[in-house]
């Protein structure tokens, strides 16, 4: 299927570059950058020796009558404009916020512009969205940070108090785009941890709330800390809530091993493994481990992944597969690429 990807010279168009330039079924036929418009696709991404002598063109420029998939990865915000040029018949993955949240009040505290309106929420692994995410031609893919911290507490919900739910992530510096900000530099990141967005203001808590709690059919909260990591890439998560009922590290371990038993992307570790980020980078896989204090009678979930992976752009591939009818892990890996 003909395939064009939006906004390729960010850190998740090259990774969605990447990987399509493998997949058994999508095949890239144009490629946008505008900021880049004209330049080799090599002098932005020099690893991606498939695109070899191959050009950014303008969103202009893109023949939307000529693909069968879109894949947007824009800045929020800017999707919007874009979508008013795509056919109504063609798939369409947008990685960016534009189309996450149901409701408008909660875009216009988070996010800037107008509410550009709701699409099906890309996450699989929510009971009931993959046969939601297969009928449709319209998907939002979720947030990185949203990812790690839906996925961590979905089996917990039913034995968590969901008004006392606490997370510190930290997530490399691709999170933050590829745009040059003085914070961001080696010299200023390098050896150092620092909290941002502090206070529960990132854009990620509206949209972690609403997905739990469609799912638990109760007001869930969150209390969120992000933190900028000085590595490039991967996200690990740490999430407490208050338990509402008895239950032994052993056999939550087992209840989110059943849980997730059937899918091809999460791994439950047994215990006395850890999840870690270094083990992800490249994949599209989820790591998750689980433990109770029970000196204050909490639920400890850890939870890693890639950022640019199952944060962005395997996951927007994933849900691609799906709406395309080809099996999930169609150019997926579920290997890392190690140290």
């Amino acid at each position: 299927m003909k395939t064009v990807v939006i906004g390729a010279s960010g850190y998740a168009g090259g990774e969605l570059l990447r990987l399509l330039a493998t997949h058994p079924h999508l095949l890239v036929t144009q490629v946008s950058a505008h900021s880049n418009a004209g330049e080799l696709i090599t002098s932005v991404h020099p690893h991606l020796n498939t695109y070899q002598n191959q050009k950014f063109v303008a969103i202009e420029e893109v023949n939307f009558d000529q693909v069968d998939v879109v894949f947007i990865a824009l800045p929020h915000g800017q999707s919007a404009s874009v979508v008013r040029n795509i056919p109504s018949h063609t798939k369409v993955i947008d990685l960016g916020a534009d189309f996450r949240l149901n409701d408008s009040a909660q875009w216009d505290k988070y996010y800037d512009g107008e509410h550009a309106g709701v699409w099906t929420y890309g996450l699989p692994e929510i009971p009931g969205q993959r046969e939601k995410i297969s009928k449709s031609v319209q998907v939002s893919n979720p947030g990185c940070y949203a990812t790690s911290i839906i996925t961590g507490l979905l089996p917990a919900l039913d034995f968590i108090d969901v008004s006392d739910v606490v997370v510190v992530a930290a997530s490399g510096t691709t999170g933050a785009g590829r745009s040059a900000k003085i914070n961001l530099i080696a010299s200023e990141v390098m050896g150092s941890l620092t909290s941002y967005k502090f206070g529960g203001i990132h854009q990620h808590t509206p949209e972690v709330e609403q997905a739990l709690s469609n799912a638990s059919g109760k007001d869930l909260k969150i209390s969120f800390t992000p933190i900028l990591a000085p590595i490039p890439r991967g996200i690990l998560s740490t999430i407490t809530a208050r338990l509402t009922s008895t239950i032994s590290t052993e056999e939550v371990n087992a209840s989110y091993a059943k849980f997730y038993e059937d899918e091809y992307f999460v791994d439950v570790l047994p215990l006395g493994q850890m999840p870690k980020t270094g083990s992800l980078t490249g994949s599209n896989k989820v790591q998750i481990q689980v433990a109770v204090d029970e000196h204050v009678q909490r639920l400890v979930i850890s939870v890693a992944l890639d950022n640019l992976g199952k944060g962005a752009a395997s996951q927007a591939i994933q849900n691609a597969n799906l709406m395309c009818g080809f099996h999930e892990g169609s150019g997926l890996s579920t290997d890392g690429l190690g140290t």
